[in-house]
């Protein structure tokens, strides 16, 4: 788990750097460094259920209101421009969908974690 945790970390810590290009660079080096205190925590079975409940739900919202945008992104014909870095600029649901995508692998991360401090919990009990 140990090492689960530490490439989580250094996955979301390339995240926040990759962040320094974007349009919006603080919120997401937020965003992202948040994610790396959960796993640089849970490297040592540290696990906050109401930061990682306050960090879901505000990652849950964010990403309700990208939801259009990356319907957008996948009505057109050419999907391939998600990884278009000149379609960025042309195209707001590209930019949309990938922070979309972002936020929904931060869930992703979040609900793991969780599961797993219920294991610890229940282990403890």
């Amino acid at each position: 788990m140990k090492i689960v945790s530490s490439l989580l970390a250094a996955m979301f810590i390339s995240f926040a750097f990759v962040q320094l290009n974007d349009p919006d660079p603080i919120l997401w080096i937020i965003i992202y460094l948040a994610m790396v205190i959960v796993c640089v925590l849970s490297v040592f079975k540290k696990y906050y259920p109401i930061l990682m409940a306050v960090l879901a739900l505000g990652y849950l919202i964010y990403s309700i209101l990208l939801f259009p945008g990356l319907l957008e992104w996948l009505g057109t014909e050419n999907k391939s421009l998600l990884f278009d870095d000149l379609a960025k600029m042309q195209h707001l649901y590209i930019e949309e969908s990938r922070e979309f995508l972002g936020l929904v692998i931060c869930l992703a991360v979040l609900g793991f974690y969780w599961f797993e401090s219920r294991k610890v919990t229940l282990s403890k009990g």
